[in-house]
């Protein structure tokens, strides 16, 4: 690196972003992370004793992703090679390679690939670099916000360790506002900023588990917000909240926050816990899920799990669905709470459920048994010559509209799909069925 070169990096160094500059350089600068960065944790050891194998670092934005392979990048003896899967084609695939070749040749030296949204990557770009992570000519590094068993080949899995970085406790992000705020080297302690503990309880709370929002947060209002009487830049709660205005909420419509969040809204109307149920709800809602994918899910829901323990939860749900979609959003999601909280708070019951998948199976595995003659239609043409109909009891004709009778196939009589539960308006179905047949037996 010539004069100018390295006058160029201070430069940029001290125009970078508020987030760029915090980040570590240091293992025991890392903030957060113990569960796999801790001492006696393997990736600390891997790290510290220049032992790393190939990981592949999953987690939501601003957890430290790229901070961990920064620290690794100032920590090995390695030579570091850094590419964005955005950005990044063939040509600069080939490129790395070749200077790693060249490095473990003619000096012995590994190459570490830091490889960030390796998602981004398609199927053919991953195969490329197998080869390569097989024969030790380079050690990956793999940076992703989506799952990486959705996402990255199951080849490049097999030889790299996943690692979960999860989001951040508040008190490791009010650390870093802090520290953001104070700190004259690499924070914004030249500007004179003072913030108070109600604004950084509030930026740490709203983050959601992101330094980097909480950091952006702190260099805009330190960056837009005028000296006051003292000289002072004052960070209050005002301040603060116009600086992030809309907490940060994980979720991504195609990766695990959705998934994981549909299944906890689903779980908590089975469970009959409402409370639950609308939280969920205003998840996704916040984050601007699809009604009628949600309104979808509600339907399913009280079919699937109330049942005939409560037939109106079905309409409920609906008419919900059918509201939802005429008036949208946001008066839409007063009728999609009330369905939820419907479904949630009533008896429950998957016998129709159960008794659906038992009779699938049977229709599944076995053969298509003939439909008893008596059932049969004999109404079109010759029928009736062939005895189709003949010996059928008219249900209505008797007491309690209800006639002992034989409706299944001879090879699957006496066979029960559908067990009524005790649970709400179900028990009085369940009394009501035993009652028929008990005095058609009499």
């Amino acid at each position: 690196m010539d004069l100018f070169d390295y006058i160029r990096e201070t430069e940029m160094r001290k125009e970078s972003p508020l987030a760029s500059r915090m980040r570590p350089e240091t293992l025991e600068e890392v903030v957060g992370q113990k569960h796999i960065i801790g001492r006696d944790r393997l990736l600390y050891r891997a790290i510290k004793a220049d032992k790393l194998g190939s990981v592949i670092f999953y987690g939501p934005p601003g957890t430290g992703k790229t901070t961990l392979a920064r620290v690794i990048a100032n920590t090995t003896s390695a030579v570091f090679e850094q590419i964005n899967a955005t950005t990044a084609g063939k040509k600069e695939m080939e490129e790395v390679i070749r200077k790693a070749k060249g490095a473990l040749g003619m000096y012995g030296k590994r190459t570490i690939l830091f490889v960030d949204e390796i998602h981004r990557f398609n199927k053919s770009q991953q195969d490329y670099l197998l080869p390569f992570v097989e024969d030790g000519t380079v050690t990956l590094i793999g940076a992703t916000t989506e799952n990486p068993y959705f996402e990255v080949n199951g080849a490049l899995l097999s030889r790299s360790r996943i690692f979960e970085l999860k989001p951040l406790e508040k008190e490791d992000i009010k650390a870093l506002i802090q520290k953001a705020v104070y700190d004259r080297e690499k924070g914004m302690g030249a500007y004179g900023a003072d913030i108070s503990e109600e604004a950084a309880d509030f930026l740490a709370d709203a983050a959601g588990g992101d330094a980097r929002a909480a950091l952006n947060a702190v260099e805009l209002g330190v960056l837009t917000t005028p000296k006051g009487a003292d000289g002072k830049i004052h960070l209050t709660l005002e301040v603060a909240s116009e600086c992030i205005q809309k907490r940060a909420v994980r979720y991504d419509k195609d990766g695990d926050n959705h998934y994981d969040t549909v299944s906890a809204f689903i779980k908590s109307m089975r469970g009959s816990d409402p409370d639950a149920a609308l939280y969920y709800l205003a998840r996704m809602l916040y984050a601007g899920e699809d009604v009628k994918f949600i309104a979808r899910r509600i339907m399913i829901c009280a079919a699937e799990d109330v049942g005939n323990a409560d037939p109106i939860a079905l309409n409920v749900a609906v008419n919900a669905a059918l509201a939802v979609e005429r008036i949208g959003l946001p008066e839409g999601q007063i009728p999609l709470a009330q369905a939820a909280a419907y479904v949630a708070a009533a008896p429950k019951s998957n016998a129709a459920c159960l008794g659906i998948s038992k009779a699938m199976a049977a229709v599944r595995d076995q053969q298509a048994f003939p439909v008893p003659a008596h059932l049969r239609d004999s109404h079109y043409g010759g029928a009736a010559k062939l005895g189709h109909g003949n010996g059928y009891k008219y249900a209505h004709d008797y007491p309690n509209h209800y006639v002992k009778q034989q409706y299944l196939p001879d090879e699957l009589a006496g066979e029960t799909f559908y067990v009524p539960t005790d649970n709400g308006y179900e028990r009085r179905i369940r009394e009501h069925m035993e009652r028929i047949r008990r005095e058609a037996e009499e």
